[in-house]
């Protein structure tokens, strides 16, 4: 029986990883879940459980256990006997858990990447003492390439110092821990570019950035002021990939010490221009009134945001103040390289999957999303 202690379950991959760790029946889960006491850790459970689509007879609920803790506390904030527990019994570690706020403090960032990191190498330190470790899987970024132009290579990054956000500088700071300090533990480290919902469906627990930058892309959010795209290309993944990617790589030893770009590449991401015209296509279709687009710089725009702001209402907002972040990602020409990986997951049945396969689906399950939560 394959003993699998998961961080991030209620996230955006971790959700979709969960469900497909338990599609062998020779897998138990354990799952790290945020909660204030053992009556919220009941209730987030049921969510999930319900956003699984398992009942109470699903056998593999049955082959969940809930632990409560948190990240930012030391030991994960496990309860000494249960972080024993798991270092004595688990094979396997995935840490997918982040805080995906691309506006917080530096420190905030590191509580939120870099310590949890360490306690998962430490974790697996004692697991391995036991006897029982067999695998580490972590979930980075490409964000840990930051504001380096050109095609980022597979491989550790030590020369990279300049970011777009804290989230990409703490997510690099954790990378560093884990070369120089769990250079004796079997790890793999995964790099996702921007995942998006699942690629039949569309379907996602959390909308992302790139939800966010499509309504910009949209004009809804501006009045029609957009920036100006030129040849800009976004690297966008689907989630039930990226989780099924990582359930192989936990399930084969000789992945240690790889890092796997999972992502389209430099020849799968998508040009922005084409992806206005599909967002645009796809808002009207849900009757959306869109306003005549207008282009500016990038420069232009971002200082236009507290004008535009002035002049919305408060939901406007709130979603205004998501654009500089999200605009900063449009200021350099990058691209991730994905060739090893790509031929490795191809060879296990994964290949990358093309954008328009998915573009479609990830969209109209949105709109149908927002439409539903506007008419309640």
């Amino acid at each position: 029986m394959r003993e699998i202690f998961v961080t991030g379950a209620t996230g955006t991959i971790g959700s979709a990883l969960v469900p497909r760790l338990l599609r062998s029946p020779d897998t138990r889960v354990r799952l790290l879940v945020r909660a204030r006491d053992g009556a919220d850790l009941q209730r987030r459970m049921a969510s999930m459980r319900a956003y699984w689509g398992w009942d109470e007879d699903d056998e593999r609920g049955r082959r969940v256990v809930a632990l409560r803790g948190d990240i930012c506390a030391p030991c994960l904030g496990l309860a000494p006997l249960e972080h024993a527990a798991v270092a004595a019994e688990c094979s396997h570690l995935v840490h997918c858990a982040a805080s995906v706020n691309l506006l917080m403090p530096i420190e905030q960032a590191r509580a939120t990447a870099v310590a949890p990191t360490r306690a998962v190498l430490e974790l697996g330190r004692l697991a391995a003492s036991a006897g029982v470790l067999r695998k580490i899987d972590l979930v980075s970024t490409v964000g840990v390439w930051g504001r380096t132009p050109g095609t980022m290579p597979e491989r550790p990054l030590p020369e990279v110092e300049r970011f777009h956000n804290t989230y990409e500088a703490a997510k690099a700071e954790a990378e560093r821990v884990v070369w120089n300090e769990g250079a004796d533990l079997p790890i793999t480290v995964h790099r996702p570019s921007m995942v998006v919902g699942e690629s039949d469906s569309g379907r996602v627990i959390h909308f992302q950035v790139f939800y966010h930058l499509c309504e910009f892309l949209s004009g809804v959010r501006t009045r029609g002021i957009v920036p100006t795209l030129g040849a800009m290309r976004l690297d966008v993944i689907p989630v039930d990939w990226v989780a099924a990617a990582i359930d192989w790589a936990s399930r084969h030893e000789d992945t240690a010490g790889s890092i796997f770009h999972l992502c389209s590449g430099p020849e799968g991401a998508i040009a922005l221009g084409p992806l206005q015209a599909t967002v645009r296509e796809r808002w009207q279709r849900q009757g959306r009134t869109l306003p005549p687009l207008r282009t500016v710089s990038r420069r232009l725009l971002q200082h236009a945001v507290p004008v535009l702001g002035a002049f919305a209402g408060a939901k406007a907002r709130r979603a205004l103040r998501a654009l500089p972040p999200v605009l900063e990602y449009l200021g350099e020409d990058q691209s991730f390289a994905n060739v090893n990986t790509a031929r490795r997951l191809a060879g296990a049945g994964l290949p990358v999957p093309p954008a328009a396969s998915y573009l479609g689906p990830v969209l109209d399950y949105y709109l149908a999303r927002r439409a539903a939560e506007a008419r309640r």
